[in-house]
């Protein structure tokens, strides 16, 4: 066997190994986002509104929709990884997004539709929304806990290293997504008017989880340094940036698409497209290479 066949093996012999329960949290959630996000974004196509709480525009909950349904191709791959480190480049902002919207949710759980009352359907929604993202955000602090006493095992050099040339439009584009969530999150009063629809402040600070996930889980992808330890989230980034796509297509007559903000919203949906689909034909050529 050459040498160069050898480094892959060398740097999957190092790291912590992957738990059950890490795996079945993203297959648990990876088959939710499936169900609940392709509700979410199926209804937000055909303009009405329907989600956990009042909406002023069917763009929200399609946008979370489209979200969840996104990530649920990386969640499924993240099962046949066999260590933590070629997985939590996606279950770190899993974590985010998880815990996010769990607090998000309870904090303003007097704005839900099980508080306020409305449709059966909405009200019955709600109640589900609150119990599985619950159980979610518990299993998932406590499986992450948990992987991370497991031993670490030394590892060896990065088997497909990041070039140059991508480094700093990653390091942009993921600073833009955690940028935007942070200030949706913490402010949603003041950031909500840069959204380029309406929104209220429960939609911003949801949609504001989602992208503090992203900008985390693009700048965890560039900390690592290392395509092969990135495999899951390579395929939640095109598909998440795909489905976000659709939807906003779809409701393109809502947008103000001359503010500034819907230009930035299209070259950082467009980023992650970009970022996703390169990944895959830089990993192929390294692997191509390494054969």
């Amino acid at each position: 066997m050459t040498q160069a066949s050898d480094t892959p093996a060398r740097a999957a012999s190092g790291g912590r190994p992957l738990t059950a329960g890490v795996a079945m949290l993203a297959t648990a959630v990876a088959v939710t986002s499936l169900l609940v996000g392709g509700l979410l974004a199926a209804v937000s196509l055909t303009g009405q509104v329907f989600g956990a709480w009042p909406s002023p525009e069917s763009l929200n909950p399609g946008l979370i929709g489209a979200a969840m349904l996104g990530t649920a191709p990386g969640l499924f791959a993240v099962s046949r990884a066999q260590h933590w480190e070629e997985a939590r480049s996606l279950l770190h902002p899993l974590a985010v997004v998880l815990v996010g919207l769990c607090t998000v949710t309870l904090l303003n759980a007097d704005r839900l539709y099980i508080a306020e009352g409305g449709p059966v359907l909405s009200v019955l929604f709600s109640l589900g929304w609150i119990f599985v993202l619950g159980l979610l955000c518990v299993w998932a602090v406590i499986a992450l806990a948990l992987q991370h006493r497991v031993p670490d095992r030394p590892g060896g050099t990065p088997a497909a290293p990041l070039p140059g040339w991508s480094k700093p439009a990653l390091a942009v584009l993921g600073s833009a997504w955690l940028g935007i969530g942070t200030g949706l999150l913490i402010r949603p009063g003041f950031w909500a008017d840069f959204v380029p629809w309406h929104t209220n402040r429960l939609d911003a600070q949801a949609l504001g989880v989602w992208a503090l996930a992203l900008g985390v889980g693009v700048l965890g992808a560039l900390a690592e340094d290392d395509l092969t330890r990135t495999r899951p989230a390579l395929i939640a980034l095109p598909g998440t940036a795909a489905a976000m796509a659709v939807v906003l297509a779809a409701r393109a007559a809502h947008i103000e698409w001359s503010s500034g903000p819907a230009l930035s919203l299209v070259c950082m949906v467009a980023g992650l497209l970009c970022a996703g689909a390169s990944g895959h034909v830089l990993l192929t050529r390294s692997a191509a290479s390494r054969s």
